[in-house]
């Protein structure tokens, strides 16, 4: 059983190396955002109940989403491991993760930080290009298309997301510092934190996270 929680700022690289350790150990992706849609579909009681808070526009409270987190991870899929993404955000979160995932018997073996300074976040970030029409996603230096402003895959032309600009970025940056970084002490504490350079090669970081997971298997 492979049991993880991904973390890292935004623009860190934390999506497309998910993506990647979950197909390589055949682990369920979970985010926050899929555990309440997955539960929202089903129509559970917690799903139905997690609903009116966001149709409110108000947050779900964490006993909520608590309860959907161990809901989500007692499922079937998650018996040989999990990729936690997204939650915990906060240290009663972490807290709560802890009695949760001893209660189901699938504890948390390693938590990943892949970080960046904010020069090179804001570069990654601020260069993203995403196809308006099938959303491929593209960088203006490390994902370039064949054709400039072109979808290789579709055709479609080539946009910046709102929110993806240094002005944006330094707002989801301030909540991730005030909210998020707490919890990397937190996890240092526990023994399970496990940082890594953000800024080199991709397929080298995989290789790297994948040794330490293979060696303490």
């Amino acid at each position: 059983m492979i049991t993880m929680i991904l973390m890292g700022p935004p623009g860190a690289g934390k999506g497309t190396q998910a993506k990647r350790l979950v197909n390589k150990y055949d682990i369920p992706h979970i985010s926050t955002g899929d555990m309440f849609r997955e539960a929202i579909k089903e129509r559970s009681e917690l799903g139905i109940l997690a609903k009116r808070y966001i149709d409110d526009g108000h947050l779900v409270p964490d006993d909520v989403t608590n309860a959907i987190v161990r809901e989500r991870l007692a499922k079937d899929d998650c018996q040989h491991g999990y990729l936690l993404d997204g939650f915990p955000r906060t240290i009663p979160q972490a807290m709560a993760l802890e009695g949760i995932t001893k209660e189901i018997n699938r504890p948390v073996q390693f938590v990943i930080n892949i970080d960046a300074d904010e020069k090179e976040l804001i570069r990654r970030i601020s260069g993203r290009r995403v196809c308006k029409v099938c959303s491929t996603p593209y960088h203006i230096d490390t994902m370039k298309p064949k054709v400039e402003n072109v979808c290789d895959v579709c055709g479609g032309p080539l946009i910046q997301r709102a929110d993806d600009n240094e002005e944006a970025l330094r707002v989801r940056l301030g909540h991730y510092y005030e909210q998020t970084r707490p919890l990397l002490d937190f996890y240092k504490k526990s023994g399970l934190l496990h940082s890594f350079d953000g800024t080199q090669d991709l397929n080298v970081l995989l290789k790297q996270i994948m040794s330490l997971v293979e060696e303490n298997e």
